[in-house]
Formats: structure tokens, sequence, C-alpha cells
């Protein structure tokens, strides 16, 4: 199963930067779909809100790398990552294009990414 690393801390969970976005719902949501790991700021809060996905076992064998997903502040964005994770997620299904757009590279200088 995948996993997902979600950032709650500043600005990532805030309705002061996201005023429109139900965080507490958004955070239940990904819990029924993986395993969630809830974390502090991870150092890229202008893509607020942030989620790691995390390759399973077999998408790491296959050469699945974690993928960062930023400024997903809409309800449906839940939904899009579903349905990739039950394809297989990285490393064993091809990102949807629809979250292809929420993709973003982390800069080492921004701090490491999480396990």
């Amino acid at each position: 199963m995948s996993r997902l690393t979600v950032c709650r801390d500043c600005c990532c969970g805030s309705t002061r930067k996201v005023p429109a976005l139900d965080h507490d719902e958004q955070l239940r949501r990904l819990s029924e779909i993986a395993q969630v790991r809830v974390s502090d700021c991870l150092d890229v809060c202008e893509q607020a809100n942030v989620v790691v996905v995390r390759p399973s076992p077999a998408g790491r064998a296959a050469g699945g790398r974690a993928v960062w997903l930023g400024l997903l502040n809409q309800p449906d964005a839940v939904e899009d990552i579903a349905a990739w994770i039950r394809a297989g997620g990285p490393g064993l299904a091809p990102i949807p294009d629809i979250l292809a757009l929420h993709v973003f590279t982390k800069s080492r200088s921004q701090g490491r990414p999480p396990r």
C-alpha cells in the first residue's frame, strides 16, 4: 500500500492560507485511502497544501519514488489521489494528468524529504 505524508503546520492545513477548504475533512479522507503520516512543516509553504505520495513496496521495487504534490486545495484532489493509489501509485501506474499539474520537485536547500 502507498503511504502519504501530509504537511500540517504553519501554512498547510491552515484556514488562514486556504480558507475555503475543510482541512480536517481532507486529512480524514486521505486517511481512508492510505497509511497517513502527518508531518510538521515540510518547508514548501508556497505549495500549501502538500501531500507526498510514497510508493508501495511493489512500486518501489518497480522503480517508483516519492511524488510531491502541492496546491491540493480542492476537495476533489483526494479522489484523484485515491484513484491513482488504487491503480498502483508511484512505480506501478502513471500519474493521472490532473495530478501531474500538482507535481513539484523539492530542492535540496528546502530540507530533507520525509521518510
